[in-house]
């Protein structure tokens, strides 16, 4: 069509559409959305065009200066030919050619580009690495949805780094990272990456007391034989010997499954309960990873999720006997520290207006239970001369989910001793045709490492099945609290424990009630302050159990027992006092303090749970333990400074949002020089899923911090400047 001075007209968009929504809707359908004009358009590139060009397309217009748009207040919208501006942008701004713009390209750092208003003929400087990342990331997510040319508001661009963050993190991050296990994805999910066999497949293996799933996934396999899914029902006794020989055969284990009804057919199928992954990268439901998403989850109202994690966990507790490392085959005898009675009262305080409200608890705390009972306080974890518990899995040889390789400069001498080569010495060492006491204790201490969570760090190292931690202690007495409160106020003061629930420890134990875990909680409280407490310092230390002493190793785990109310308000002012000035840095607290990491060099490398690196999960469980103490500014303070590196990190490189940070650097916290690198920095263009506990912490934490506050996080303020100009307000 045409307007009466002859200048085509392209359709508007259809409707009223929020310009911050989800990709789906905004750049979901070209056709429906009626945004872009048939034929060609102009394009928001370096391109330039004759005043012939510009009439081919426009028709006749008003003779005016063609260059910039004048300033306007209403909402700007902007006419992009996606692949050509992607091109020009890249080419212009990203000089170091990693597909992203940040601080360190050194390109002018502004593009012209052409409004909607005018069908791309004026133009306006985007200006800025900030909204120059954004354009990119725009253009990149459009190109993903298929688009050729789009209508992109400039809101988008410009959007306050906290709000589009924030936005991300609820919109798109929580969905790229959403998994189930099922026949939908049993092809990709069911393949290990791990599996260092020469012949991988996709496997799953079935516990005993699932047999509607066996059923359910071996139909799978028989209707498409092209897929090789090989399907396991697993013994019902689960030793170290039975998990060392599914090594050969790794898999992945199933987890929960709900019904419903197959639109095709009418008739009532199985599908899997959704969870969260911790990156875009794994397809395994992980243990601690979970709690902390969680967090995150509840604030980002998908309640749904975080109850659907629950569930799983209520699954594995049931059917593997413990909250797996992960559900591969090879984490079958390694737990990881346990979160279910804090994470299920959360999300029974958001249901409990539902009908399954009080059954989805009653489950949550039966399985607590049976974990406590059949895991944490039984032996190997169990010390029982001290009475606190350790990370002790158990198992022996090499850990299977990792290449052989990755211990060459640990089991080489030991290959060389046997005159074997290396290849030679590990199955027979796996396989225990060779003994070698000393390489038992160390890979002990590497699984329980492992289990600990705190993969890797010097406190740990070459000692941890040995130490009553801090952490694990402190969630074991919050379990002990948890469970005594949910029987007494919400089971009367007895609760009935069905036979499935129970441990060959408690196979005579019909009914549990508040009393006998009031006295466990109290006497493990008794066993940290005589063996972990040292007043002195102000801080809770681990425990050496062989060595019978007290470590010495400052570590950030010391406010866990703050978070789980084990602290007395004595003991919580010292901490606050003593050990939160030694671990607070420049973005929030340090996994540990320098001094007790020690010198490091290369022969003695960076371990990413040591200085100078700080993870999500410290700085959340820090944040709650400081509230619930009534230190609300130090919450508020190191809850503010975590979200200031985040966000500045988020605006200088890309929207890069990662797995750790180094806490000490102002600039680059992201860059991290440890092993395993850092996950979430290697990403084409746009950032697409963040990772799970960081995005957990950054919506979490909003909610720690004032209006105020959060308004100057949105304008990048460093923490320390914040605080100068507050302090000078309240002055007068």
């Amino acid at each position: 069509m045409s307007s009466s001075n002859g200048r085509s007209e392209r359709p508007e968009r259809a409707g009223s559409i929020d310009p911050l929504s989800h990709p789906d809707i905004y750049y979901g359908n070209e056709e429906s959305l009626g945004r872009i004009r048939r034929g060609r358009a102009f394009s928001a590139s370096l391109k330039d065009y004759s005043r012939e060009d510009i009439s081919e397309f426009l028709g006749t217009l008003p003779s005016r200066r063609g260059s910039h748009d004048e300033s306007s207040h209403k909402p700007r919208k902007f006419f992009i030919n996606v692949e050509e501006t992607l091109d020009a942008l890249l080419k212009q701004e990203d000089t170091d050619q990693n597909m992203q713009i940040t601080i360190e390209d050194l390109g002018p750092k502004t593009l012209s580009i052409g409004t909607a208003a005018s069908s791309g003929y004026n133009r306006v400087d985007v200006r800025g690495t900030y909204m120059l990342s954004n354009l990119l990331q725009e253009l990149t997510i459009a190109k993903d949805y298929g688009r050729k040319h789009i209508e992109l508001d400039e809101v988008r661009l410009s959007e306050n780094p906290v709000a589009r963050l924030s936005r991300l993190i609820k919109n798109s991050f929580w969905v790229a990272l959403t998994r189930r296990i099922d026949g939908s994805n049993i092809e990709v999910a069911g393949r290990d990456p791990k599996d260092w066999t020469s012949d991988p497949r996709p496997r799953i293996y079935i516990p005993p007391g699932a047999p509607a799933q066996f059923e359910y996934y071996s139909k799978i396999a028989e209707k498409h034989p092209e897929l090789r899914l090989d399907v396991v029902m697993l013994d019902a006794d689960i030793t170290p010997d039975y998990v060392m020989k599914l090594s050969e055969k790794p898999g992945l284990l199933a987890l929960a499954m709900q019904t419903k009804i197959d639109e095709a057919t009418g008739k009532e199928d199985l599908e899997g309960v959704p969870f969260v992954v911790p990156g875009g990268r794994f397809n395994e439901l992980y243990g601690w990873d979970s709690y902390m998403e969680s967090l995150g989850l509840l604030v980002s109202d998908r309640v749904d999720l975080a109850k659907g994690m629950v569930v799983n966990f209520c699954f594995e507790i049931k059917h593997y006997g413990k909250i797996l490392n992960a559900n591969r085959s090879y984490y079958l005898t390694r737990s990881q520290p346990p979160f279910l009675t804090d994470m299920a009262l959360r999300v029974y305080e958001r249901i409990k207006q539902e009908p399954d409200a009080r059954e989805f608890l009653r489950n949550s705390v039966l399985a607590a239970i049976k974990e406590y009972h059949s895991v944490w306080a039984c032996e190997p974890r169990l010390d029982p001369v001290s009475g606190l518990s350790r990370y002790r899995p158990q198992g022996w040889g090499v850990p299977p989910e990792t290449e052989p390789t990755h211990f060459t400069h640990i089991l080489m001498p030991y290959a060389e001793k046997h005159g074997m080569t290396f290849e030679q010495f590990v199955k027979a060492y796996n396989s225990r045709e060779v003994n070698e006491p000393e390489l038992d204790e160390y890979f002990l201490h590497d699984r329980a490492v492992r289990e600990s969570g705190h993969d890797t760090s010097y406190r740990l190292e070459r000692v941890c099945a040995n130490l009553a931690t801090v952490d694990l202690n402190s969630l074991l007495y919050k379990y002990e609290v948890d469970i005594a409160r949910i029987i007494r106020i919400h089971f009367k003061d007895k609760l009935d424990i069905p036979v499935e629930f129970r441990t060959p420890q408690t196979q005579d134990i019909e009914f549990e009630s508040s009393a006998s875990w009031d006295r466990r909680a109290r006497k493990r409280k008794q066993r940290m302050d005589q063996f972990c407490w040292n007043a002195e310092k102000g801080m809770f230390f681990d425990y050496d159990t062989v060595k019978k002493e007290q470590t010495d190793y400052e570590t950030a785990t010391t406010f866990w027992a703050m978070w789980a109310g084990l602290a007395t308000p004595a003991q919580a002012a010292d901490m606050v006092a003593k050990a939160l000035p030694r671990l607070e840095a420049f973005g929030g607290l340090v996994s540990g303090t320098e001094e007790s990491r020690g010198p490091v060099g290369l022969e003695r490398p960076n371990r990413q749970w040591d200085y100078p690196y700080g993870w999500a999960p410290q700085q959340m469980l820090a944040w709650t333990a400081f509230l619930r103490y009534g230190y609300q500014e130090e919450a508020e303070r190191l809850a503010y400074k975590w979200l200031y590196m985040i966000t500045k990190a988020f605006v200088d490189f890309n929207g890069v949002v990662v797995e750790k940070y180094d806490v000490t650097r102002p600039i680059d916290p992201h860059r991290v020089d440890a092993e395993y690198g850092n996950q979430g920095t290697d990403f084409k263009g746009a950032p697409r899923e963040g990772f799970g506990w960081v995005n957990a912490s950054y919506v979490y934490g909003l909610e720690i911090l004032n209006a105020h506050q959060r308004r100057s996080l949105g304008t990048i303020t460093p923490y320390d400047t914040y605080k100068k100009a507050v302090d000078a307000q309240n002055a007068y």
